[in-house]
């Protein structure tokens, strides 16, 4: 059986939060992600979770990555001004490999922008925000349904691959609802677990790794010990500050990720099977596409759409294969234009790319779409 309901994009996150174990949520309230804390300040205590409002987005990430250590799903959430101050420590969790949910439900920027309006500018902030090299996973529901399985999807891969998942929504989905099904009962979803370790804990070493390339993560009091720093650390997890110790955790944080490529990366391909032009897009600018390319289709242009679901890492096997099968690409995105850079670079000039930037607190129309489209392909 399963409940069907009637769900903001906001709320859809939460249920699946709670489905996948989340058990403690650090937060601060902020436009347009409030209701994933309201939410879950109400329906964590009911599951046996902690919530707490931290007093700023910095100790709210903060908190996340203690009750983490400590052996729990945990989830923040978060708008554009809150990830700018929620860097710092998201480059902790990606140096000390802290598993963590975050939500950022984007808006206009900016500083404090237009907070109720819809955008997509951070979408390279949420690749480079934080400093130095660092790999981090980045999924882009674009319906109510999404927010839920992108939900379960990014603890899966966070606690599978000792990494922080950015949900990367906008406020169009955020604050939209729609139809959901959901499980009657949460118990029968498959709960995310953190590889364990085998040896007695003697013999535990933080951050040694078998060819999985990810280190087994005890909690807190379990009785393993282990020592967090974002300083470069070796296997010990005590700071080691050789060159060589350098190079082998970037090494094997990187590779744990980009050698799992075809199990991390997820893209839709929409009507691209006889298609002679693509749109490249994903979230809330995603969504007017899908009707674009139907009136694009009725005067006889055969358009299609590469979704990334996984916006990072960059689906770059995917779009090269794209640009060696139509005869142009557009990126829409609701910013002045960002994603468009990565696509120009794996296209490496093998068909035209355009961009149909849209950044007036706005998301754009089918037609206004339509429009666009008819233009590059008369190029």
């Amino acid at each position: 059986m399963a409940r069907v309901l009637l769900l903001q994009g906001n709320a859809a996150v939460v249920e699946g939060a709670i489905a996948a174990g989340c058990k403690f949520f650090g937060g601060y309230p902020i436009t347009p992600s409030t209701e994933v804390a309201e939410l879950l300040a109400e329906k964590l205590p009911q599951v046996g979770g902690k919530f707490i409002q931290m007093e700023d987005e910095i100790a709210s990430i903060g908190a996340c990555i203690g009750a983490s250590l400590a052996g729990n799903k945990v989830m923040t959430a978060t708008s554009g001004p809150g990830f700018s101050l929620k860097q710092e420590l998201l480059g902790l969790a990606c140096a000390a490999e802290i598993p963590l949910v975050l939500v950022n439900v984007q808006r206009v920027g900016p500083s404090t922008g237009q907070p109720t309006s819809p955008s997509q500018g951070d979408v390279m902030q949420a690749r480079w925000g934080t400093h130095g090299d660092h790999w981090i996973i980045a999924l882009a529901p674009t319906s109510v349904p999404e927010c839920y399985s992108l939900t379960l999807r990014a603890y899966e891969l966070s606690e599978k691959y000792r990494v922080p998942v950015i949900m990367l929504m906008d406020e169009v989905v955020g604050h939209m609802r729609e139809r959901i099904d959901l499980p009657d009962n949460y118990d029968e979803v498959v709960k995310p677990m953190r590889k364990q370790p085998t040896c007695p804990p003697e013999e535990f070493l933080a951050y040694a790794a078998d060819e999985s390339l990810v280190p087994a993560m005890p909690a807190f009091g379990s009785g393993y010990r282990w020592h967090v720093t974002g300083l470069v650390h070796d296997e010990t997890g005590f700071p080691k500050g050789t060159g060589k110790a350098t190079v082998a955790q970037a090494d094997r944080q990187y590779h744990k990720l980009y050698d799992n490529l075809e199990d991390i990366v997820d893209v839709e391909e929409y009507k691209l099977d006889d298609a002679e032009y693509a749109i490249i897009a994903f979230g809330g600018a995603a969504r007017t596409c899908y009707d674009a390319i139907e009136l694009a289709r009725k005067e006889g242009l055969k358009v299609g759409m590469l979704r990334c679901i996984t916006v990072w890492p960059f689906p770059e096997a995917q779009v090269k294969a794209l640009a060696g099968k139509v005869q142009g690409i557009m990126v829409h995105e609701l910013n002045c234009g960002q994603y468009v850079t990565e696509v120009e670079r794996v296209v490496a000039g093998k068909c035209p790319v355009d961009l149909y930037a849209k950044y007036d607190n706005e998301p754009a129309t089918p037609e206004e779409m339509l429009e666009e489209i008819k233009k590059a392909m008369a190029k």
